[in-house]
């Protein structure tokens, strides 16, 4: 696998410091002490999210800077074994829902305690954490006497926290905006099947409907970021050489992985959800307020071609 050379944070840092400094003058102008700052991070499977998340809290916490930086994977927040088990029989139709991934295989209200936890600097947090190897690879959540433990008493509160994940900050759809996308993929599936390179249009809308009706319960904590910072493939079909590339990777180091065949099938599982709500974050999560994301567009080096503030 090549290597991943750092090119975003240099873009990201100056972009996140600027945020943190105007969200805590609004507080400190009104003699309040300033809640933690939320950062989203998005960007697709084999972007380099992993790197510029390391970069980013080994820049933040270091001086000058020196803020306590506390960095949540949206993966740590996964349904238990059995909560997903129960899921996928209950829509044992829905093939979105037969592992984990999608829109409603997360525990959002653990989310949002955590995220409400942090936010008003409670002390003793636990904080979720997923075994991805449990039950063969299907995954669970490990024993809360586990799970790490930030804002200890005598210790200094998380002041930044970085959410990241392959499908944070995605908004939900409107029923008719999703019913146009759906069936405008199955249109295309239909008239040019060996042609067609996308997963939304083999699908029943059905199944489409249930991740979108979940995922409003994510803009609870979408809501609370005071900047998101996307990584934009400008093909998204590049997330199936990145895995590809990520997989061999670790046959070469550990003897284990997927092959080439079981990543497809794998990348297959998530890519309706690029497909559906790439979109919405090129235009910006933020509705009417500007200049709170970032948008960094790599191409298939994964080097960053692009830069847009939105």
């Amino acid at each position: 696998m090549p290597e991943i050379i750092d090119d975003k944070s240099e873009h990201c840092i100056p972009f996140i410091i600027d945020h943190i400094k105007q969200h805590r003058q609004r507080y400190e102008t009104k003699g309040e002490t300033p809640p933690p700052f939320f950062v989203g991070l998005n960007g697709v499977q084999g972007a380099g999210k992993t790197t510029l998340v390391t970069a980013l809290s080994r820049t933040l916490s270091s001086a000058p800077h020196k803020l306590p930086v506390l960095v949540l994977s949206i993966d740590d927040l996964y349904l238990p074994h059995t909560a997903q088990v129960h899921l996928a029989t209950a829509l044992w139709n829905n093939p979105l829902v037969q592992h984990r991934g999608q829109p409603s295989t997360h525990d959002i209200n653990l989310g949002y305690q955590l995220f409400y936890s942090l936010a008003n600097r409670h002390t003793n947090i636990k904080i979720p954490s997923y075994d991805k190897s449990a039950f063969s690879g299907a995954g669970d959540r490990l024993p809360e006497d586990l799970w790490a433990v930030v804002n200890r008493p005598g210790e200094p509160t998380v002041d930044v926290v970085v959410f990241e994940g392959w499908c944070v900050g995605f908004r939900p759809l409107p029923d008719e905006g999703l019913e146009r996308k759906w069936e405008a993929a199955a249109r295309k599936f239909q008239q040019e099947p060996a042609k067609y390179q996308g997963q939304l249009g083999r699908l029943n809308l059905e199944s489409v409907q249930h991740v979108n009706t979940s995922l409003r319960s994510y803009d609870r904590l979408t809501d609370m970021f005071g900047a998101f910072v996307h990584i934009d493939a400008e093909d998204t079909q590049y997330v199936y050489t990145w895995r590809r590339e990520q997989e061999a990777a670790l046959r070469a180091e550990k003897g284990t992985g997927m092959s080439d065949e079981q990543v497809v099938i794998f990348v297959n599982g998530y890519y309706p959800a690029y497909e559906l709500y790439t979109d919405v974050l090129r235009k910006g999560i933020f509705g009417g307020e500007t200049g709170k994301q970032l948008r960094l567009v790599v191409g298939r080096d994964r080097k960053v071609k692009e830069v847009l503030r939105i």
